[in-house]
């Protein structure tokens, strides 16, 4: 009677093992992890090439609001008037902004590998902002209309 229920112990142990195995491989394949995210967050190469078109240089200092200042070296930002789109890429992550009836909305924010998202107020409105957050300070970003084209406007605040 023993052997009996240590074979059978054995057997649903195996059968256990063996089902676990299977799911988690089977969700390997399908290229979802058994925890996390089901999506992965596009890079901010991703988000350039699919806003990839013949676009304007940046705007002209005539068309940039007083103040306002253009992401500079430590990020890029692509302008495309055609659609009244714009992806602002800076350290400490990105957002694509879009210019509609002279309101700006922000249509996607992502942090940067160790930011995240302190606060945002996407529009549509007159202007639109993300704060990214860190450790080692914040970064905020704020974005305004001139001339159909979204205009941002970054500030650091280092702690």
């Amino acid at each position: 009677m023993n052997s009996r229920l240590v074979l059978a112990v054995a057997g649903w142990l195996l059968a256990a093992a063996l089902a676990t195995g299977t799911g988690v491989a089977v969700l390997g394949l399908l290229g979802r992890p058994l925890t996390g995210p089901a999506e992965r967050p596009m890079t901010a190469e991703e988000i350039r090439l699919a806003l990839a078109r013949d676009t304007p240089g940046p705007p002209s200092p005539a068309s940039t609001p007083a103040g306002a200042t253009p992401a500079g070296s430590s990020g890029g930002e692509t302008p495309d008037a055609a659609t009244g789109r714009r992806l602002v890429s800076t350290g400490a992550g990105s957002l694509i902004a879009r210019c509609d009836g002279g309101l700006v909305r922000l249509q996607s924010w992502t942090p940067a590998q160790g930011f995240e998202v302190d606060d945002v107020d996407p529009g549509p409105d007159d202007r639109a902002r993300v704060k990214f957050e860190s450790d080692e300070g914040r970064l905020e970003i704020e974005v305004r209309c001139a001339g159909g084209v979204p205009v941002p406007r970054i500030t650091r605040h280092d702690d």
